[in-house]
């Protein structure tokens, strides 16, 4: 502590510092207290023991916005990273000079997907008077107003996370390029097709990017709001159709003033990625072990 190097250090790191126990540590342990008390806002939290997590588990709501939230997740992360994989192939392989541009409006989703406006455009397409019908209209087909349908909500919602394949598309393509060339050429030298060596070569070599991607997904595809909130008008309709998990959470805590319940779905939630999260490690060790 006498040396004025580590005093140097500690002052560059201190605005991070202040910002990492004041805006997330903080706010960490806070929810995890408050998930045990009765707090509306108003009025001082009083402590209510696991009075919150059992009206929680008995709460049908609670059961919708998870099934929502698991369908999104489940059908949404794999088509987005197989997308993603899918193109990342075709760019690496590819001649075009304009290659670089491609990459770069492939990413562009990415970026503003997740936005409000990109959110309320969505909403316009898939209208009863979008863009999907008068493309159907020319068919001669009569749409419908698929955000309104509780059967194709939810889908236009996936479609949309779908198209957000920018991100990890970029690093597979990363990962692609650092695969040796010589892997391949030994492969086809014993004889291995395009087939083989994608499921020989490329997948088992890749699988830490894939890892990676999946993991950055899921925790993305959880926290999902936006979406769900502007396309729905923050009911989560028709018929709790869209009621995401994280938007039920914003129902109890910001419409409800039920902060004690809000806090503990919180925490229920970060169980939740971590459980995901620790499935798609354990999965992908022992696909690679049975690729080996």
């Amino acid at each position: 502590m006498k040396n004025k190097d580590y005093w140097v250090a500690y002052g560059f790191l201190a605005p991070w510092l202040v910002g990492l126990f004041v805006f997330s540590l903080f706010p960490i342990v806070a929810s995890l207290y408050l998930s045990f008390t009765s707090y509306d806002m108003l009025n001082p939290p009083v402590w209510g023991g696991l009075d919150n997590y059992r009206d929680i588990f008995t709460d049908k709501q609670f059961y919708q916005s998870l099934k929502v939230t698991l369908t999104y997740v489940l059908c949404g992360v794999p088509f987005e990273l197989a997308f993603a994989l899918l193109l990342a192939i075709v760019l690496n392989h590819s001649l075009s000079k304009a290659v670089n541009v491609y990459r770069g409006i492939y990413y562009i989703p990415s970026l503003i997907g997740g936005s409000v406006s990109v959110a309320l455009l969505w909403r316009q397409i898939f209208g009863s008077e979008g863009l999907i019908n008068d493309m159907l209209a020319l068919l001669g087909v009569t749409g419908t107003s698929w955000i309104a349908n509780p059967k194709t909500a939810l889908i236009t919602i996936i479609i949309l996370k779908v198209w957000q394949f920018g991100s990890p598309m970029v690093i597979f393509l990363a990962g692609l390029k650092q695969i040796p060339k010589e892997m391949y050429e030994a492969a086809a030298i014993d004889g291995a097709g395009r087939r083989q060596s994608f499921f020989r070569v490329t997948l088992p070599l890749l699988s830490p990017v894939i890892l990676f991607n999946l993991i950055m997904q899921l925790i993305g595809s959880f926290q999902a709001f936006t979406p769900a909130y502007i396309i729905s008008g923050g009911s989560g309709g028709p018929v709790n159709s869209t009621l995401f998990y994280t938007l039920y959470l914003y129902q109890q805590g910001f419409q409800n003033y039920q902060m004690g319940v809000a806090s503990a779905m919180a925490w229920i939630l970060l169980l939740l990625i971590a459980t995901f999260s620790g499935a798609a490690f354990w999965t992908s060790r022992r696909w690679v072990h049975y690729m080996e």
